[in-house]
């Protein structure tokens, strides 16, 4: 603003120098030098305004830009420094995994019925409820109480938590948007999720999804690899936030006969050749979706598309790094639902184009009961034709 004004001042005085309205007689030497000199003025005057307006910096002395560069030597410096820290951060990752894995083993066993807490183990209180219930029974002992007394036989016949892996995917957005109807009936077979690093080094990791006997595919375990790396980016070094995947691996799915439900069988009709309006119908197999195509992953060599790709991959390496840092260790909070919240500023994937209802997967749902989901009917079957 101070620029403009001295513009329009200047301009002024030029114009009162050009044109004195006393009639009053100047020397016109001097009025020209001095009109000349107002309008280089304002010539300069109207360039730097238009260079700050079009954020146009002055030229960086060439003493500064050599400091410059020594700084930046030395932020390159802390930042290997903080590769060789998150490397020990991976380490001590696959350390304590080892020591976790007891408590683990043990989630997987409550939950698949093959060991039931005692009584001492399943006391669990909370503030709200010490306060709803102070001088009583917790809330949760008053419900076991209440089931014990009127609960069905069939009731008692169930066997850990059905559907516990299932549900806790479902709950979660960026997992359950790769679940279709078809994959239910698959994934309620599903026992178990693990991690698994690849060495002490804790870089190099898989996903492990464990399956009882099913009808549709005869494998035992379904694998996904990643590679991981904590270098520093020669390229861009200043972009360097820790360790990152760098590629990743699925594994084949050995699917029964016809229960493979990433494809489906379409009919169309089709015109004879040299026929008079004649038509049959034939089959053609097509892709389905599925969850359990995220076990494929795409390939940039055999792939048009290279940019497609890569957020292809990116969202995959996202999902697979979420699995392994929040899913995975807390998998009963994100069952119930109370992991939820904390998720909202979870990653963001190139698919996302906007905010799904929170009620559909128990978010934001005070009304949220696990029981009534893993005891829900069974969805029908895919049918593949």
């Amino acid at each position: 603003m101070y620029n403009f004004m001295k513009v329009l001042d200047l301009g002024a005085k030029g114009k009162r120098m050009s044109h004195d309205p006393t009639g009053d007689s100047t020397d016109p030497d001097e009025e020209v030098g001095e009109t000349g000199d107002a309008q280089q003025n304002l010539k300069a005057l109207v360039q730097q305004t238009l260079e700050q307006m079009q954020g146009a910096q002055a030229p960086v002395p060439p003493a500064i830009r050599r400091r410059i560069k020594a700084l930046k030597r030395l932020q390159l410096a802390t930042t290997k420094l903080e590769a060789a820290f998150f490397a020990e951060v991976q380490e001590l990752e696959a350390k304590y995994l080892l020591q976790y894995q007891p408590w683990l083993d043990k989630r997987s066993d409550i939950v698949n019925g093959k060991y039931e807490p005692t009584d001492e183990e399943c006391v669990w209180e909370n503030d709200e409820e010490d306060e709803e219930d102070q001088g009583t029974n917790s809330k949760a002992e008053n419900e076991t109480k209440a089931i014990e007394s009127s609960g069905s036989a069939s009731d008692k016949e169930i066997k850990g938590i059905p559907g516990f892996w299932l549900t806790t995917l479902r709950n979660v957005d960026l997992m359950g948007d790769l679940i279709e109807e078809c994959d239910e009936p698959v994934l309620e077979h599903l026992t178990d999720i693990k991690v698994a690093y690849a060495d002490t080094k804790g870089l190099d990791f898989s996903i492990e999804y464990y399956f009882s006997e099913n009808d549709y595919f005869t494998n035992k375990v379904l694998t996904k690899s990643y590679t991981v790396s904590c270098d520093v980016n020669n390229e861009e070094p200043f972009s360097y936030e820790g360790a990152f995947i760098t590629s990743g691996k699925g594994c084949t799915i050995d699917w029964k006969k016809g229960k493979n439900i990433t494809v489906k069988i379409v009919k169309k009709k089709q015109k004879h050749k040299g026929g008079r309006g004649q038509t049959r119908t034939v089959q053609k197999t097509v892709p389905n979706r599925s969850f359990f195509n995220t076990f494929s992953l795409p390939d940039a060599s055999k792939e048009n598309d290279e940019n497609d790709v890569a957020l292809q991959l990116s969202d995959d390496f996202a999902r697979a790094e979420f699995l392994r840092d929040r899913l995975i260790p807390k998998a009963v909070l994100f069952f119930t639902g109370e992991a939820l919240e904390d998720d909202e500023d979870g990653p963001e994937f190139s698919g996302e184009e906007g905010e799904e209802d929170d009620d559909e997967n128990g978010e934001g749902d005070d009304s949220f009961n696990p029981h009534e989901q893993v005891m829900k009917s069974k969805p029908p079957e895919c049918k593949n034709q």
